[in-house]
Formats: structure tokens, sequence, C-alpha cells
């Protein structure tokens, strides 16, 4: 059976699905906060920094002032890390919505 997002779930996928694409980068990742803003984002890699696309976006989130999140979505070959998830669940997501390439949410 299908799953049914919520159209602002929805959306943070498609940002993430697109930062991903326009990167050419392994995981792109988008987040909502408790105001409706978005932040999308995509891994970084680098010789002196490594960080993941979920903590760029939350990052950016968190130095423009969110104080929680509502959604984070991740678009990735892979599965989430566990840095991943604990920083979702520090602002207060219980669920991170993990995604293919192609936008097929995965369990």
């Amino acid at each position: 059976m299908p799953v049914t997002l919520d159209p602002e779930d929805t959306k943070i996928i498609t940002l993430a699905r697109a930062t991903r694409a326009r990167n050419g980068s392994a995981e792109g990742a988008a987040v909502r906060d408790e105001t409706g803003r978005t932040y999308a984002a995509s891994n970084v890699s680098l010789e002196a920094l490594t960080l993941s696309a979920v903590q760029v976006a939350v990052a950016m989130a968190v130095s423009s002032g969110a104080r929680s999140l509502e959604g984070v979505a991740l678009v990735t070959e892979g599965d989430p890390s566990a840095a991943d998830t604990a920083v979702a669940a520090e602002l207060g997501v219980k669920t991170l919505l993990v995604a293919g390439p192609d936008g097929t949410l995965r369990g």
C-alpha cells in the first residue's frame, strides 16, 4: 500500500532530491523548522571537513535561529547514519524521512 505523505513532507523530499542532483552529491537533505522555513543541503566531503547532508541542513537551520524541527528528509542510496538520526531527534523529529534518488520513500 503506498504511503501518503503530508504535502510539507513531500516538499522537503523534493528539495533534498533537487539539491542532491544539482550538486552531484551522494546525499541531499532538507529540514523544516518550527516556523515552516526550509533549508536544503548536500553532504560536504573535504580533507578537513566531512559532514552529512542532514548535518549541514540542520546546522543551517540552527544558525538561522531554528529551535526545533518539524521534519527532516534525506535522499541517498545508502542509509542514514546514527548521527543523522540523533541530530533529528535532538531537535524534536521522531522519524527521519529517507528516500532513494527517485524520491521513493524507504521504511
